[in-house]
């Protein structure tokens, strides 16, 4: 089993915390390109590692972003988004503002986010019916 997938543990829990978490430019523009796209790359790895989340894999296309990444517990989906699109959108803006000006934002204000765990939710109900028993 991968290091990104098992459990971590520390003084009072035991978790694996895992979001796939998609998210797009304003009006589906594919401006995720070029040096564009190598920048916000650089900006969501920075940033993660400075909150101490794990990309554990990225994925750039030039109308949407594809993140599969490993937090903490108190890091909800919606915080975690949040953080990455003000702070790429910040950055990038500044940057590349002859591109971008033309966007009245740079990310739409909506996203997927999904939880992806190793147990299925039917063997989560298989185990706590099991546990009625004891």
């Amino acid at each position: 089993m991968s290091t990104e997938t098992t459990y971590q543990r520390d003084e009072h829990r035991v978790h694996l915390i895992l979001y796939h978490l998609i998210w797009c430019p304003k009006r589906r523009k594919p401006i995720l390109t070029g040096n564009i796209k190598e920048r916000c790359e650089q900006l969501l790895q920075e940033t993660c590692e400075s909150k101490g989340w794990q990309i554990i894999e990225l994925a750039i296309e030039p109308d949407h972003i594809h993140l599969f990444v490993r937090v903490w517990t108190t890091d909800s989906a919606a915080d975690v988004v949040k953080e990455l699109k003000g702070v790429t959108s910040f950055a990038l803006r500044k940057e590349f503002a002859p591109i971008l000006k033309k966007l009245p934002s740079l990310w739409t204000r909506s996203y997927f986010a999904c939880t992806v765990g190793q147990v299925s939710a039917e063997g989560i109900k298989a185990y706590i019916e099991a546990q009625k028993g004891v």
